[in-house]
């Protein structure tokens, strides 16, 4: 995009947030109008997002304020005057589809002077990926980090406003956290909350304390502002996000910090808070911990009828053993003890799960024990991915396993996965269920797409006129992972 040198900006910044992004925005603006008064059109924008749900609702922030500036979005990154990639690092892959989708747009950015290039998120944090970047792709206009995120605006309006090449701010640690950013949600009727952000577990694998931080937890009357807000848009599911859900307060009893005159509050309180907002009909949450799911927030579930029937469980691995190596903090049997807890007291309920394959010292015994975990837990839907080596965590260190070991144990786990859940996810067929219907069928003329509190897809006639409305569904019959019904009285 075309630089605007000697853009005037007035003395009175302001120096809160987010009133200094809602100011940026404005002053990026004008230099948009000025933009389209010259070239007749408004710039389109593209974001590329990677990963969790996390950066999903992160990218929905992004959209909202590309588009207050004035950018317009379009679905196509190969005719996009801006794009920008939201990253994920927790496996290699994220980080070769980032290097893939650069070097596609290298040839385009050298013919059109107009075009941007920026990417921020997970993989942002890592200084070494960063460097390289800086080296490799000095194409790239803006790159910023996880902990000012919300700092978009003020960074593009420096690249837009100043003669300069990248700008690359990424900062070692979190220093606030920004919310009331614009967003453009992409279903009107659900949206994911932030409650929470960072992880203190430091599994040696994973990547996301290094990248996301320490655990900062929202108060909640920020968060319960936000869910009203929401209500009152239309929302009607809300999805409480954090790296760890039942950690959520922790740093409030570290800040001895009373929250609604409870010294001890935590995720099963703000869980029962959220249910008492009365436009809100389904409250979802991802992700728990196993090692620190409570009575308390089963309790809290089966009396909370609001509260969807799913969990997401990551087990990881079903070897003592290798969740040792791992630091999860729980062994094989306490994992089996919890499933069994939970049954008990939600028995119709639907959990997931993370399966990883292929961590250093795994073993054919070990997978054994994994393939034990599957059969007995009944996952409805299990998502399985090998092991990937990530620079900077204790398991880098390790000795790997060899590729081929590593796929015959993985095949072999992928093969139980897809039978096992296969049978326990048609444990419904027959049944009527509530469907929030949430788009018209890409595949199927005159069929729409809901979910069931299970998050279970349901496939059903109907028009876009039910989009956004829960609806009774008989669920004739299972396909594996989705169902085919019809709509009832």
């Amino acid at each position: 995009m075309d630089n605007i040198l000697n853009t005037n900006i007035n003395d009175h910044i302001p120096t809160e947030e987010p009133a200094r992004q809602l100011y940026f925005m404005d002053k990026c603006h004008e230099i948009i109008e000025d933009y389209i008064a010259r070239k007749g059109k408004s710039p389109s924008f593209h974001v590329a997002t990677f990963g969790c749900q996390m950066n999903a609702h992160d990218s929905e922030k992004l959209i909202g304020i590309l588009e207050k500036i004035g950018f317009k979005e379009t679905d196509d990154e190969a005719k996009a005057d801006f794009v920008i990639f939201n990253t994920c690092t927790v496996r290699e892959n994220a980080n070769q589809k980032l290097y893939g989708h650069l070097g596609a747009l290298k040839k385009r950015k050298e013919t059109n002077p107009d075009m941007l290039i920026g990417i921020c998120g997970c993989m942002m944090q890592q200084p070494e990926i960063v460097d390289y970047i800086r080296d490799k792709y000095k194409f790239v206009d803006l790159v910023f980090g996880t902990f000012n995120f919300y700092k978009m605006a003020e960074l593009l309006y420096t690249r837009l406003s100043e003669e300069k090449g990248q700008i690359i701010e990424v900062l070692a640690a979190p220093e606030k956290n920004v919310e009331r950013l614009p967003e453009k949600r992409k279903y009107a009727f659900k949206s994911g909350v932030n409650i929470m952000y960072g992880c203190n577990n430091f599994c040696t694998y994973c990547i996301v304390p290094y990248v996301r931080g320490r655990e900062r937890s929202r108060t909640p009357e920020d968060i319960l502002n936000e869910v009203n807000q929401l209500a009152d848009e239309g929302c009607v599911e809300i999805m409480l996000l954090g790296q760890n859900v039942n950690s959520y307060g922790v740093n409030f009893l570290q800040e001895s910090e009373i929250i609604n005159n409870n010294p001890d509050y935590d995720f099963p309180d703000l869980l029962e808070d959220v249910c008492k907002i009365d436009k809100i009909k389904r409250i979802r949450f991802m992700t728990s911990h196993p090692k620190d799911l409570s009575d308390k927030l089963i309790d809290v579930i089966a009396r909370n009828p609001k509260i969807a029937r799913h969990i997401h469980l990551p087990v990881q691995s079903g070897s003592s053993k290798i969740l040792k190596a791992m630091n999860r903090r729980y062994t094989k049997e306490d994992y089996l003890a919890l499933v069994d807890k939970i049954r008990a007291k939600l028995p119709d309920v639907s959990l997931t799960t993370d399966i990883m394959v292929g961590f250093p010292g795994e073993t054919v015994e070990d997978i054994e024990d994994t393939i034990d975990v599957v059969k007995y837990a009944k996952y409805d839907q299990a998502f399985t991915f090998i092991y990937s080596i990530r620079t900077g965590t204790p398991a880098a260190k390790m000795e790997q396993l060899s590729p081929d070991f590593v796929n015959d144990n993985f095949n072999k786990v992928l093969e139980v996965v897809r039978e096992t859940c296969a049978t326990v996810s048609a444990r419904f067929e027959g049944e009527t269920k509530e469907v929030l219907v949430e788009c018209e069928n890409d595949h199927m003329d005159g069929y729409v797409t809901g979910r069931m509190d299970n998050n279970i897809l349901v496939h059903f006639p109907g028009n876009k006129d039910l989009i956004g409305s829960f609806v009774t569904v008989k669920l004739d019959s299972a396909k594996g992972f989705y169902y085919i019904g019809h709509q009832v009285d």
